[in-house]
């Protein structure tokens, strides 16, 4: 019993830990990201006097033809930095106004910027320098009072058990190589310091290796976060693509991370620069849109091979840093834009009462339209001039002065969110029945890896009128427990199917099945437009592939195609209804699937236990005359892909009440429904067909 209770303790103990951490690295908005490696940063993207302009210069081993693995391992023989001064790095840090530094402790090259007892392919051992990278810029950071975080890659292309290099880096990674990473990633966890942040790259491992890797960081230090993009869902936040920007609301803890240049990460000693303001003007752009959508900002420099900064580089980092001295509380530790719309004008943060406005265009008419704010507010900017205001029906106007201009640079407002101030975060809906149509969507980013990756849908909200809900669903969702919250009362909720309610019969007719593809294509997005398809013309485009007719193939019937990874096919029908109706069907997919109706995604997700295959039932809303479906089945590891589209199934739901107490009496309630205890928060839910009637 001891053992018992002592285990619980430290689970609570482990869990509170890792939240207070979690906050803590929420709260930092801004790091910097730090591409060096003795190897591809001494070449500087040259290669025996020829610039390698294809790919990135870290990557120059693979993407330059002929490298044989020892003339690549030779050059580090060349490594000496005398202009290195970690000292100096942290402090260009602080001074741009980051919080954490991520250093590449291993790139895809495999070499080690720290000693390791398993490899001398490091920088102890293999280099004139012979002194441990990571451990000076580990204490640089406690002396300067920065976070410190690591760059693992989990491929390498110097491992002898390490699948062959592919174009897209997201290999397997075999037994032997995965206990090689474990082995390090203990080392780097046991002998530099608390670290902050374990920021995975690469590779294609299983759910298992995955897990086991995640659950290795936080045994040894609890307080370091896992990047995403260790794949499988298992990381602590989710990872955007390169230097992404994401319009959607994401309901996870997230990151961009950003290079200076599109072209490369790792130094590149041919590039070119441009203006240092305008480099700036972009790059504080991407941070304020990061940080408005509740995400932190990774942007990266990459030292030359001698230690030094790219002057550029400094200086695009010096100049935003000056911005952030006067304009910074806006920035850390803020939350996202709260509203459930933007601003074409620009972007919103909030801290405790505060609500910052980030004026990154004049409109015309010099007017800030401000919807869903309500009440008196003073708007002043930092240095405390006030901003006239208008009411309107939608909310406050505020009125920027003659005077007022940016001139490429970024004007912060801000207001305090007193009592007597109503902001309405989220629109009232008046509809009978809430779904996934008039939802407001929360978002993660899932999948097995990084070819994989999508945007997965964690949670739905609503605003809504009405007191007596009934929840309606399909087959697909009965048997899964929700979380409800309602007013905010949270209820577990499971969907037991306790009874049906019939779709009332109305005539549909489907028309022939075609195909199209195969198309080399990632999950969570489509190849081109899919609205008003024309099935006798190439698509997506004219010089695309034909739509084949396959008059043979019928519903319900399983087929098979010949399928790369990472390839996808298209499958369109006509559906045509006689009225406007609901309407059931059941899809089978081998790996991810995609479903339109009109044009408009109806469900999109992969298969993150790998089965074989994949069932699920699907509501669809027909209009009345025709409808186009188009499912996308994608592939991601098989050698073939799955499918089938069934219409011969029971057109029935199931219902049962929404159990929660509703509180005090009030015009509008707002309603939130998500998995309880999902695998990851992270995973998607998988509830296209959950309604709730009022």
């Amino acid at each position: 019993m001891k053992r018992i209770v002592l285990a619980i303790v430290m689970l609570c103990y482990s869990v509170t830990a890792q939240s207070q951490a979690l906050k803590e690295w929420k709260d930092q908005k801004y790091s910097m990201f730090i591409h060096w490696g003795a190897i591809y940063s001494t070449l500087g993207g040259v290669w025996e006097g020829e610039k390698v302009t294809r790919g990135l210069s870290e990557q120059i081993r693979a993407h330059h033809g002929g490298i044989y693995s020892d003339n690549y391992a030779a050059v580090a023989k060349r490594f000496n930095p005398s202009a290195w001064n970690p000292d100096s790095i942290v402090l260009l840090a602080k001074a741009a106004g980051m919080k954490s530094v991520v250093i590449t402790s291993k790139h895809h090259d495999g070499f080690c910027m720290f000693k390791s007892a398993y490899t001398k392919f490091n920088v102890v051992d293999a280099t004139p320098y012979k002194k441990d990278v990571i451990k000076e810029l580990s204490e640089a950071c406690k002396r300067n009072g920065l976070k410190m975080g690591l760059y693992f890659s989990l491929i390498d292309w110097n491992y002898p058990q390490a699948s062959p290099i592919s174009e897209s880096n997201s290999d397997p990674i075999t037994p032997e190589h995965h206990q090689y990473n474990l082995k390090q990633v203990t080392e780097l966890l046991s002998n530099y310091g608390p670290i902050s942040e374990l920021w995975f790259d690469m590779g294609s491992l299983t759910p298992a290796q995955s897990f086991e890797m995640a659950n290795l960081v936080h045994k040894l230090q609890p307080d370091c976060m896992v990047s995403g993009r260790l794949g499988n869902d298992a990381g602590d936040f989710c990872v955007m693509g390169d230097n992404a920007y994401p319009d959607y609301k994401i309901a996870t803890p997230w990151q961009t991370p950003a290079s200076v240049y599109d072209e490369t990460w790792g130094y590149r000693s041919w590039q070119e620069h441009g203006k240092v303001e305008d480099k700036a003007h972009e790059k504080l752009l991407g941070l304020i849109k990061v940080v408005s959508r509740g995400g932190n900002y990774l942007l990266n420099i990459g030292p030359r091979g001698d230690g030094s900064v790219v002057e550029f580089e400094r200086d695009v980092l010096l100049r935003n840093g000056e911005w952030l001295k006067v304009n910074g509380e806006g920035i850390y530790g803020a939350s996202a834009n709260p509203f459930d719309h933007t601003f074409d004008w620009g972007e919103v943060t909030t801290k405790d009462d505060v609500v910052y406005l980030f004026v990154l265009k004049i409109p015309s008419g010099r007017v800030l339209d401000l919807k869903g704010v309500f009440g008196p507010i003073k708007v002043m900017d930092n240095s405390g001039k006030r901003f006239a205001t208008k009411d309107t029906k939608e909310g406050k106007q505020i009125i920027l002065p003659a005077d007022f201009e940016l001139n490429d640079d970024v004007k912060v407002l801000h207001f305090a969110h007193s009592k007597s101030v109503y902001i309405e975060t989220q629109k009232g809906i008046d509809s009978p029945v809430l779904n996934r149509d008039n939802a407001v969507k929360h978002y993660s980013i899932s999948g097995a890896d990084y070819n994989s990756y999508y945007r997965s849908t964690v949670a739905y909200s609503w605003k809504f009128k009405g007191r007596s809900p009934m929840l309606l669903y399909t087959e697909q969702e009965k048997g899964k427990t929700i979380t409800a919250t309602l007013n905010g009362t949270s209820k577990q909720i499971s969907l037991n199917g306790a009874s049906k309610v019939a779709i009332d019969p109305v005539t549909v007719s489907f028309g022939q099945l075609y195909l199209n593809g195969p198309h080399w294509s990632g999950l969570g997005w489509s190849n081109g437009d899919l609205h008003n398809v024309d099935p006798s013309q190439s698509w997506p485009a004219k010089n695309g592939q034909a739509w084949v007719a396959k008059p043979s193939w019928k519903n319900g019937e399983r087929y098979e195609l010949e399928a790369a990874p990472n390839e996808s096919y298209y499958v369109l029908q006509e559906i045509n209804a006689a009225k406007a109706t609901p309407y059931v069907l059941r899809f089978t997919s081998g790996d991810g699937i995609q479903v339109f109706l009109n044009g408009e995604e109806q469900t999109v997700h992969n298969n993150p236990v790998r089965d074989s295959l994949q069932q699920e039932y699907l509501l669809l809303n027909l209009k009345e005359g025709k409808n186009q479906l188009v499912v996308k089945f994608f592939n991601r590891f098989a050698e073939k892909t799955v499918f089938s589209i069934d219409k011969d199934v029971p057109q029935e739901l199931y219902q049962q009440p929404l159990d929660i107490s509703f509180g005090p009496k009030s015009v509008y309630s707002t309603l939130e429904v998500k998995l309880f205890q999902p695998v990851s928060p992270h995973r998607d839910m998988r509830l296209p067909g959950l309604m709730i009637k009022l």
